[in-house]
């Protein structure tokens, strides 16, 4: 069952991925990279890596790509816009392009392929075990990363706030 479900989301995976490259609208493109990082965390957990599922969904697809998304919106991209491509800049980026091709077949030809490790302790990524070992034997470092990032939080706020000024 675990594998049928690896081939499924690697195929959503590779799909959305070449949707991606392929399509013409940015908003689309950055909508097909979420569902690419949906895939990618399901493949997560098929490993048991909970945590970095979460992580992965947390960091990519909720922050990378809201801003990614803010960015193209505000730059409001349209055909008029856009610079015409020149047939130089064509031939150019089609030459790079093999090269980058024939440089990786080159590279991955003499790898050599291996089976996976089997992790033989089931509970190797699970949440549970991380909060265990954060809060047992690194409470002191958490604790002060917490009073770090709260402190650069305090000063954010107060550099983006606005003076008042009054007038006599």
């Amino acid at each position: 069952m675990t594998e049928l479900f690896f081939y499924i989301f690697s195929f959503i995976s590779i799909l959305t991925a070449l949707l991606v490259v392929f399509s013409k609208n940015p908003i689309h493109s950055v909508l097909y990279l979420i569902v690419t990082f949906f895939t990618i965390a399901g493949q997560y957990i098929l490993m048991n890596a909970q945590f970095l599922a979460i992580v992965h969904l947390i960091v990519y697809a909720g922050a990378v790509m809201v801003l990614f998304l803010f960015v193209l919106m505000l730059l409001n991209l349209n055909e008029n816009a856009e610079p015409k491509k020149d047939l130089i800049l064509k031939i150019v980026s089609i030459i790079s392009s093999g090269l980058l091709f024939l440089t990786l077949t080159a590279a991955l030809k003499d790898a050599e392929t291996s089976q996976p490790s089997i992790a033989t302790n089931e509970n190797l990524g699970l949440v549970k075990n991380l909060g265990n070992v954060l809060f047992k034997e690194y409470v002191v470092p958490f604790e002060l990363s917490s009073i770090l990032f709260l402190s650069s939080m305090v000063g954010a706020v107060m550099l983006g706030k606005k003076e008042q000024t009054t007038n006599n």
